[in-house]
């Protein structure tokens, strides 16, 4: 990657008390001391405070919702790509990953690089068919159901036992003490995520995040784990701390090893307390929210995915920092309603001259 002055298109613009990672990802881009580009943030909703924050995007188009299809999806990337150059394009959100990898090619070819996994990795972590990666890949998994009506939730919950946790196919995740509670909860979740919903076996024991990035067959990159210290409503982490656990440590790079996963990912991970065995427990196809952590204690890992998607050669990171915290806080930023404005009735926002289309420019 000779040139650092390109433009990074990065998604997941929102930043409330349940935030996307698009914002974490550009301050650990633009904290790199190498990146001399622009950001183009693409934004779902008008509103999505990464949109409007100082210092953030350069650029910003608002997106057609991800169920509206990949082929929308693409001809909206084709006219802002018309009108900013984009050179690399870096998804956030599980909702949207499948649309971006069944356009990966017609993406490439307009110039525009990914480092995106395999749709046969998204589809080998999807929650409803996790409890394989035991049966085939030998990778300790908690025991699940997947379950599409009241009927089969019954019969689950009697070989799983409870407590268990119900999870929705793309967010949230509960746990239930009892048949009733799981019904309540399947009904909650089925009304938004939609069928199947996830039944898993409860783990007791101490939960830690990693956050990661693999090559794609089967070496890890980076990889920083972080023990929860403070909680949202939501369950969502506000604060939390880097830890050291070399067996834990061991047990990611064989995960990656197994899974051969491509780009970032989060995995989420039990240390079972009556035996101080790990389970995974699930897989997020993505970098979390709380992924500029990484960068503060050592491994810039957004960065580095910016460097693959450029062809560039990226050595596995070495050790991270530890007792590294992060801390999120809340506050109130002023901005002027013309923003919003142009939000709502453009679609778009430039705070840098745009003279960056593909129309008369020679692609990197």
């Amino acid at each position: 990657m000779n040139r650092t002055d390109f433009r990074i298109a990065v998604t997941g613009m929102n930043a409330s008390d349940n935030p996307g990672p698009g914002v974490a990802m550009i301050r650990a881009i633009r904290d790199s001391g190498e990146f001399e580009g622009e950001i183009i943030g693409l934004s779902y909703e008008p509103l999505d405070a990464g949109v409007y924050m100082n210092g953030i995007c350069d650029h910003v188009y608002l997106m057609s919702y991800p169920s509206e299809g990949s082929y929308a999806l693409l001809e909206r990337i084709r006219e802002i790509h018309s009108k900013t150059r984009i050179d690399v394009l870096m998804p956030t959100l599980d909702a949207e990953l499948q649309a971006y990898i069944a356009v990966r090619e017609e993406l490439n070819a307009m110039g525009i690089k990914t480092f995106l996994p395999t749709m046969d990795g998204l589809e080998l972590r999807s929650k409803s068919k996790f409890n394989r990666l035991s049966e085939t890949m030998g990778i300790s998994v908690p025991k699940g159901k997947s379950v599409s009506d009241v009927s089969a939730l019954l019969q689950a919950g009697i070989e799983l036992g409870y407590p268990l946790m119900v999870k929705g196919q793309f967010y949230d995740a509960y746990m239930a003490y009892s048949h009733i509670e799981a019904e309540r909860l399947f009904r909650i979740i089925s009304s938004k995520w939609g069928l199947p919903v996830v039944l898993q076996e409860f783990i007791e024991g101490d939960e830690y995040d990693v956050v990661a990035l693999g090559d794609g067959v089967g070496g890890l990159i980076g990889a920083v784990p972080m023990k929860k210290l403070q909680l949202t409503d939501k369950g969502k982490a506000w604060a939390g701390v880097t830890v050291n656990d070399p067996m834990m440590n061991a047990f990611v790079a064989d995960i990656m090893r197994k899974l051969k996963w491509r780009g970032p990912c989060e995995f989420e991970i039990m240390k079972k307390r009556s035996d101080g065995s790990y389970y995974l427990i699930e897989i997020n196809p993505r970098f979390p929210a709380w992924c500029y952590l990484a960068a503060g204690a050592g491994q810039n890992l957004p960065w580095a995915v910016v460097k693959l998607a450029m062809g560039t050669d990226v050595a596995p990171f070495g050790a991270y920092e530890i007792g590294m915290m992060y801390i999120r806080n809340s506050i109130d930023h002023i901005y002027p309603l013309g923003e919003y404005r142009d939000m709502t009735t453009l679609g778009e926002i430039h705070r840098k001259a745009n003279d960056g289309g593909t129309h008369g420019k020679k692609e990197i």
